[in-house]
């Protein structure tokens, strides 16, 4: 007789179909290599390219379209916005591959995803004007969700976040900027001349937590200045977003390969903004799609 924990059913939610709760997937419908976005009318955008479809599944803000790209098994995933979200599709992404949905128990046999995120962002340095690809070889979460789960100091940097809150001045009551690398064997895998290699912000809102001002004013209205002027070892922060660092830290958590990649359609710095962005994240599919299996 087995001892392991029988997880119940108010944590792990089976829907009748047999399907995890939000994104209403079977386990069988999951391929080892995801493709994350975050509007769910980018999952066709992505689709389009595959040789063949597999399954189609919406609900809510999470659409999941599993098919083959180029005679290999690949799933594009849609997560909406902020890292409360990424809450959310990581643990029913890894409850899919790594519990057995009959005993309600993990299995016996890890299996490992692998999960490329692709977003837009907005430059904060001038090394990243608008149409420019910027990797999150770290992640600097502006939020919380990673506290909420123990061991979480064997995947932060914290040498590098005691630079932030001198550097920052940090004044942000009861929240503390944490850092996380994404799989150094991904970011490789992934990054050609053509992307660049950076340190992105996962903000946990649009407006104040990204500095931008409109009829509130900011509890630290010169935070992005110091964020522009911050230098630890040579390494600056490049780029806003809001996904990124609960993304890599609870995919370390759980043992996947993980990491982050935006098309830069804003800058912070310069004070423009590109609407009209779909011909430079088609073209970031495009490099994704052909390196995820490389």
């Amino acid at each position: 007789m087995s001892n392991k924990r029988i997880i119940p059913s108010s944590e792990l939610i089976i829907n009748q179909d047999g399907s995890i709760f939000h994104l209403h997937l079977r386990p069988e419908q999951l391929a080892d290599k995801i493709f994350l976005v975050g509007d769910p009318a980018r999952v066709d955008m992505v689709a389009q390219r595959f040789d063949s479809i597999e399954c189609n599944v919406s609900s809510r803000e999470f659409h999941t379209i599993t098919g083959l790209y180029r005679g290999k098994r690949i799933s594009v995933v849609s997560h909406g916005i902020g890292t409360d979200n990424i809450d959310i599709v990581l643990n029913e992404l890894d409850a899919l591959a790594n519990i057995d949905f009959e005993t309600r128990q993990e299995k016996d046999t890890f299996r490992q995803l692998t999960l490329v995120r692709v977003g837009t962002s907005g430059g904060l340095q001038d090394e990243t004007p608008i149409g420019t690809y910027v990797a999150a070889e770290h992640s600097i979460g502006f939020d919380g969700v990673l506290y909420f789960y123990a061991g979480s100091e064997r995947v932060r940097n914290r040498s590098f976040e005691e630079a932030l809150l001198k550097q920052l001045d940090w004044r942000v009551d009861g929240l503390k900027p944490y850092v996380v690398p994404a799989c150094p064997e991904l970011i490789n895998q992934i990054c050609g001349s053509d992307i660049l290699r950076g340190n992105t912000i996962a903000a946990n809102g649009f407006y104040g937590p990204q500095g931008r001002q409109l009829r509130l004013q900011l509890q630290d209205p010169e935070l992005n200045k110091k964020i522009q002027a911050f230098d630890y070892e040579g390494r600056h922060l490049t780029n806003y977003e809001m996904e990124s660092s609960s993304l890599a830290a609870l995919s370390a958590l759980m043992g996947h390969r993980a990491m982050t990649v935006c098309c830069i359609i804003a800058g912070r710095k310069a004070q423009n903004m590109n609407t009209d962005y779909k011909g430079s994240i088609e073209g970031l599919i495009d490099l994704v799609l052909e390196r995820i299996y490389s």
